[in-house]
């Protein structure tokens, strides 16, 4: 019988060739062009459970997508073999995520009688470094950043041995033949050197999975303000990691979803509610932590010595991409870090850490990257063409897609400087020769402007696919629900651009992937002074609110207020939004939470996390500027801050709400997809969800992919397919 089927991940033909022992079957498994495939003789009942297997027993970091097979004339051979790749094969057998360290290999790590006892890079077939090591397919260690470490005789007796779990696991190694750990001026132990140096409030660059982190003691106030005013960042959360799971509950609250996550194998930074007890510079004024358990056994090592939190902040500096090759990281960070801890290892790709947090039981990726990426999205059917989707330039991804997989990229970041325009292309050209896509489609967003937008327009020979905005949000999360729409999508975000010359961003849309109307809005209001409004959250209030006597953000402001008024009344360089983000900006100036802000949505996250969770009141209102007089209302009758941002939260919910009762109404859709990144917010993302399914409505939510600006990507891939197969 011969088997073919389009496999994820690695391990697979380890685990083949020892059901095959186990169930006495002859013959071989191989790569081709197609995937993995496997020629299997032997008892029919044998080869039954063998088929069962397959589908249902995959090793932990392999997943099968399809199994298909056949039978054929019974050869009469001796013995299962793994056959060797051939050039070009594997294109369809996925490449896995990076996996956090085992228990089987944790155990070693901790055992003095074993050889690879404290060695900070062990690893085997299910655990260990994948996506970031890999240069090309067939994935076997000649096309991976091991390929200059010979393997010594043990590790290649274990490599070759079937009975063995590092039966061709392609990064194998240990002390003797592998990668070494380096601490620069520093002879002795490079673990205890650098936990000592983290206890004297140093700044270390630590060599990771996908690039290098920024190190400190997350108890160390002077440390962290340190690193942040050398990393130039004012206020944006540092992530910690902690040694344990004790450890994590002791800072934070952490429930049963959340230890599901961070546990799992991608070892995700979680969002949880802190207990405040890391040093103040580590999230000021914010009331979650970012808090991740090891992933790799340098870090074990690290943290189990170390004892406490640690800040993991990825090495770039201010809006650059993380840092990942040794010269560049000597070169760029030498201003911030006071030593580094690096190996001899290769990073190929770089990648940031995922950042995610459970939403009611489900997870909600805010960044997916590490550990999850490169595991395709599944789609409902084959698409007919290749297709690249250049995604946002915010929280930039790129997705492409062939067959009924699509595959997301790992955070590229902001697409503002050349750094990270470089990231971009290097990643789609890397991605393109890993997976044998040559797209012949590709999409991109309407603003003219954002450079991945030039990117696409600057290619030739494929069909281009311009994509609205908030359209791609919507397609993004039925894609995410394996849903096909029609839907009423509730698009909120703080930018997009508008085909009607406006800035869009409050939307209500009846949409499906082939095309989308946009039944509703949030109320028009201009932005003082363009791009200025967004750094500067006061001037929203003051397009929102031009009498704002006796009020204290006009105190604040009052020399200017006049001027920034007159010049949203007469439209000079005030460009109209209908944006959520900045109507939610407003309310957090008005409520003397945030003026000017430092990183993408500061203003709203702060303004999420003064609101009294527990208050019952909303403001009833038709329209957001109704909203905002009300909470101007509110502010003149002395109501506290806390109570006022509640009630605006729950009165969002509650104009969603009746808008899309309305809607309903207008069109029969009873089905809401909501998507942008505003509903990164829990409170508000919750109040909604519980609002309209309190009125029958199906509710959709970002599970696989983030519902901001890092899922467009996936929803532009879908509607340029669409699109393209429309008479």
């Amino acid at each position: 019988m011969r088997i073919t089927g389009v496999v994820q991940g690695v391990g697979f033909r380890p685990f083949v060739h020892a059901l095959a022992a186990r169930l006495d079957l002859s013959g071989h498994v191989g790569n081709d062009s197609t995937g993995v495939f496997a020629e299997i003789e032997g008892e029919r009942a044998a080869v039954s459970e063998f088929l069962a297997a397959v589908r249902e027993q995959a090793p932990p970091l392999a997943t099968v997508g399809q199994v298909s097979s056949r039978e054929l004339e019974t050869q009469g051979t001796a013995g299962f073999r793994i056959m060797a790749s051939p050039d070009g094969a594997g294109a369809n057998t996925l490449v896995a995520a990076d996996s956090a360290t085992c228990a089987d290999c944790l155990r070693e790590l901790h055992d003095p009688a074993d050889r690879r006892y404290r060695y900070p890079f062990v690893n085997c077939t299910n655990c260990g470094p994948r996506f970031t090591i890999v240069r090309s397919v067939p994935y076997d260690r000649p096309t991976t950043t091991m390929a200059p470490f010979a393997m010594c005789a043990d590790c290649a007796r274990e490599y070759h041995d079937p009975a063995d779990r590092r039966f061709h696991a392609q990064p194998v190694c240990c002390p003797a033949c592998g990668p070494r750990l380096r601490l620069d001026g520093h002879p002795g132990d490079p673990i205890s050197s650098t936990v000592e140096l983290l206890r004297q409030g140093a700044v270390v660059a630590i060599k990771g999975l996908g690039g290098y982190h920024l190190a400190v003691d997350a108890s160390d106030e002077a440390a962290t303000g340190r690193l942040r005013s050398r990393k130039h960042r004012e206020d944006k959360p540092f992530a910690v990691m902690v040694p344990d799971l004790a450890t994590a509950r002791r800072l934070c609250e952490v429930d049963d979803a959340a230890e599901r996550l961070l546990t799992e194998r991608a070892r995700p930074i979680v969002l949880l509610p802190s207990r405040r007890l890391v040093a103040p510079s580590v999230a000021p004024g914010n009331k979650r932590l970012g808090v991740m358990l090891p992933y790799t056994p340098l870090h074990h090592l690290l943290l189990e010595e170390f004892g406490g939190p640690v800040v993991l902040t990825s090495a770039n500096v201010s809006d650059e991409p993380i840092v990942h090759r040794d010269d560049d990281a000597r070169r760029r960070l030498s201003g911030i870090a006071d030593a580094f801890l690096w190996h001899d290892r290769e990073i190929h790709i770089r990648t940031d850490d995922s950042v995610v947090r459970a939403f009611r039981g489900r997870t909600q990726l805010q960044r997916r990257s590490r550990g999850y990426v490169p595991e395709p999205v599944a789609l409902g059917g084959k698409f007919a063409r290749h297709v690249l989707a250049c995604g946002a330039e915010l929280k930039n991804t790129f997705c492409l897609v062939k067959d009924d997989h699509a595959v997301l990229s790992h955070h590229i970041g902001d697409l503002e400087n050349f750094e990270t325009l470089r990231s971009f292309t290097e990643g789609i050209e890397h991605f393109s020769r890993l997976f044998d896509i040559k797209p012949d489609v590709v999409a991109h967003d309407l603003h003219p402007e954002y450079l991945s937008t030039k990117y696409a327009l600057d290619l030739t020979g494929v069909e281009l696919v311009g994509v609205q905005h908030h359209h791609a949000h919507i397609a993004s999360c039925l894609a995410d629900n394996g849903e096909d729409g029609p839907v009423l999508g509730v698009a909120f975000d703080g930018t997009g651009y508008g085909p009607d010359g406006t800035i869009w961003g409050g939307e209500f849309l009846l949409a499906d992937f082939a095309g989308f109307e946009r039944l509703a809005q949030l109320t028009p209001v201009p932005m003082p002074g363009g791009a200025a409004a967004i750094r500067h959250p006061w001037r929203m209030a003051a397009a929102y609110v031009e009498d704002a006597d006796g009020l204290a953000v006009f105190r604040r402001h009052e020399p200017d207020w006049a001027s920034v008024v007159a010049m949203a009344r007469r439209g000079v360089n005030s460009p109209l939004t209908s944006s959520a983000g900045r109507l939610f900006d407003a309310v957090s100036a008005l409520l003397g939470v945030r003026d000017v802000v430092n990183y993408e949505g500061q203003a709203a996250i702060e303004l999420e996390q003064l609101a009294d969770p527990v208050e019952p009141g909303a403001y009833r209102a038709e329209e957001s500027v109704d909203l905002v007089a009300q909470v101007v209302e509110d502010l003149r009758a002395g109501v506290p801050a806390p109570v006022i941002a509640a009630r605006f939260h729950n009165g969002m919910a509650e104009l969603i709400r009746r808008t899309c009762e309305r809607l309903r109404d207008l069109t029969g859709v009873g089905t809401v997809a909501l998507s942008g990144g505003v509903f990164q917010n829990v409170l508000l993302l919750d109040r909604a969800v519980e609002a309209l399914a309190g009125k029958g409505f199906r509710v959709l939510t970002h599970s696989r992919v983030p519902t901001n600006d890092g899922g467009v990507s996936l929803g532009q891939a879908v509607i340029a397919n669409r699109r393209c197969r429309l008479p």
